[in-house]
């Protein structure tokens, strides 16, 4: 069936009665319509999408009332009220999106599509995807703990010492040691033996030590 060509003038689709053509095409071509639906709102169609069944109404069938959701709760958010909806239309496609403003669990205030509420793919205001990466990385003091551990005794590829925070300064010749705590780079020292660098390296770690019993005692495993 030619869907680009065919005359839908006064017929009916679900709740949407086709009222004329306009100059605009989508889905590959196919003419999109004027329609007017039952409940007296108008709607542009593709033919495609009207005789496939794809779209029904101007998006009433699929809008639930507003006492339907309000008060539901999906994670950490609870509906509150009806925030209006938005209608997208691309080449390819079109859709109506409704959305609802929630209040999250943390006191924060959003507006999510009634989509992303019903996949589970928005369950916060997004402390919980915070909450979630602090978990992760074991975060304390905004230092992670997580980052500590897997670092501990590694190597760079271009380390040249066998120890972690020991390089050679070509410079003054000597060799330098630092350590980096909580977003900060502490100097060390410059020793002229390797293991002089290398003992001050290992006792400065001293940081991380404490830091890690410090972590695991308030945030019991």
């Amino acid at each position: 069936m030619d869907t680009k060509k065919k005359d839908l003038t006064g017929q009916r689709f679900g709740k949407l009665t086709a009222l004329s053509p306009t100059d605009k095409r989508m889905d590959q071509g196919s003419i999109v319509w004027i329609c007017r639906c039952d409940c007296g709102n108008f709607k542009e169609v593709s033919a495609r999408r009207l005789i496939r069944g794809k779209v029904k109404s101007c998006g009433c069938l699929s809008s639930p009332k507003h006492g339907d959701y309000i008060g539901k709760k999906f994670g950490k958010l609870t509906v509150i009220e009806y925030a209006g909806r938005e209608r997208k239309i691309t080449e390819n496609s079109e859709k109506t999106i409704t959305y609802w403003k929630c209040d999250c669990d943390c006191g924060n205030t959003v507006t999510v599509a009634q989509s992303e509420l019903q996949s589970g793919d928005t369950q916060s205001c997004g402390c919980l995807q915070k909450e979630r990466v602090k978990e992760a990385l074991k975060l304390s003091d905004n230092t992670s703990a997580a980052i500590i551990e897997r670092n501990h005794g590694k190597l760079r590829n271009t380390n040249s010492s066998g120890y972690t925070g020991v390089y050679y300064d070509k410079r003054t010749q000597k060799w330098a040691a630092y350590i980096n705590f909580k977003k900060k780079r502490y100097w060390l020292g410059r020793y002229n033996k390797l293991e002089d660098a290398a003992a001050a390296r290992c006792n400065a770690e001293e940081m991380h030590e404490n830091f890690l019993k410090r972590y695991y005692n308030e945030h019991k495993q």
